[in-house]
């Protein structure tokens, strides 16, 4: 495999941790479905022995990502870079807080995925019996406040879903690490993926991604994936990762790699037509505010600037906006988009719409929500890569439903 570290990420989502199958030249990964491999003599074998443990065509996706995440780990020290691949999201999440032993005490972001809250809050609390503390990371002094010596894992999600708060990473990073050493600083990349935002570059010990969104970008596989720089860290999660099992399977791995491999030029279309509807919907009478970090009236507008990559817009492909009203205009404009679908999820190439407090966030505490700003009015978009006039028309078609919804309702 050559050295491809040098390259521009436009050129390393095609290249970076790859190479050409060795028996037939193959340029892309087969898809090695065999359970298990043969062996010349007991433990002697070609690195291979179990698919749960090693699979080739999961270790190509995960050096692909470690790679794009900015992992120097050679292969020749971890087979797969310091990548590691899992059969959700949630999965990797899971197997990365098997880290950290129990009754440990965690700090969480508190903003975070619906269904991660969830695992926190109404799983592990109770298995593991962690002590969390929900805390607003964007606020220095409240991390301060909430840091212990024997805090073993800070979980940032920056941005974060739904209301888009920017963490400032490198001081998160550094305020752990100056308390305790040895917390682990972990980042859910999820909004952003690499193209985005490395968080490794600016401290991370680990990096999360749900690689169902815009990693795979096709809505069509579901996975997670964890990557860190850190030899002795990455050996650890192997361990773990062969020891729980819940790994990605083969099929699912080539289909994600697939997928990343256009990475760099989806993100591009979403980011600059993300820009776009987000400045289309600050200008409307009809909203009451618009979140999006690339627009000045962000509120970490400044974190953002140091921390992500503007490339081709404003840094994400998420919107998050406040419709006046209330929940009947939000449903109105809910319901009648058409290019927007109505779902759940995010990231993939079709232009996606939700409404959090219904959705993906209602297993979040009802009081938690009220504190997060999580309300009735709240919409979050994901914009696809469908031509951007046909979006903007798509929303202006459901604001006028909203307007009209708004008339009936003060009549």
């Amino acid at each position: 495999m050559s050295d491809h570290s040098n390259l521009r990420i436009a050129s390393q989502v095609i290249h970076a941790g790859q190479h050409a199958e060795p028996v037939t030249g193959a340029v892309m990964p087969p898809i090695f479905t065999s359970t298990t491999y043969a062996q010349e003599s007991p433990g002697v074998h070609k690195g291979f022995e179990y698919s749960r443990s090693h699979n080739p065509t999961r270790y190509a996706l995960e050096r692909m990502i470690a790679c794009l995440e900015g992992s120097n780990i050679s292969e020749d020290t971890d087979a797969s870079c310091g990548g590691f691949a899992f059969a959700s999201g949630l999965a990797a999440m899971a197997t990365a807080l098997e880290l950290i032993d129990a009754g440990s005490h965690i700090i969480s972001m508190d903003d975070i995925y619906g269904g991660s809250n969830r695992l926190l809050q109404k799983v592990r609390q109770r298995t593991q019996n962690l002590d969390i503390d929900f805390v607003d990371l964007t606020d220095e002094s409240k991390l301060r406040s909430a840091m212990r010596p024997d805090t073993a894992m800070l979980w940032v999600e920056t941005p974060t879903n739904p209301t888009l708060k920017i963490v400032d990473i490198a001081r998160v990073a550094q305020i752990a690490h100056e308390v305790n050493p040895k917390c682990l600083v972990v980042v859910d990349n999820t909004f952003c993926s690499p193209v985005n935002q490395r968080p490794l570059e600016h401290g991370a010990d680990i990096v999360m991604h749900s690689s169902t969104k815009y990693v795979n970008g096709h809505s069509d596989v579901v996975g997670g994936i964890l990557v860190t720089g850190k030899p002795e860290l990455a050996e650890r999660i192997r361990f773990l990762q062969n020891a729980i099992g819940s790994v990605m399977g083969p099929f699912d791995s080539y289909l994600t790699l697939r997928g990343l491999k256009t990475l760099d030029v989806r993100i591009r279309r979403h980011n600059a037509s993300a820009l776009r509807i987000a400045k289309h919907l600050e200008a409307s009478e009809l909203v009451d505010r618009v979140v999006y970090p690339g627009l000045e009236s962000h509120p970490q507008h400044s974190v953002y600037k140091k921390q992500m990559e503007a490339t081709g817009g404003g840094g994400t492909g998420m919107i998050t906006f406040f419709i006046k009203g209330g929940l009947e205009p939000a449903k109105a404009f809910l319901e009648t988009v058409s290019i927007f679908t109505l779902a759940e999820s995010l990231g993939g190439i079709e232009s996606l719409i939700e409404h959090p407090a219904i959705m993906t966030h209602a297993s979040v505490p009802p009081e938690q929500r009220a504190v997060l700003g999580i309300d009735d009015a709240l919409i979050r978009l994901s914009v696809g890569i469908e031509d951007c006039d046909d979006l903007i028309a798509d929303v202006d078609r459901a604001l006028e439903a909203a307007s009209a919804k708004m008339g009936a309702m003060a009549g």
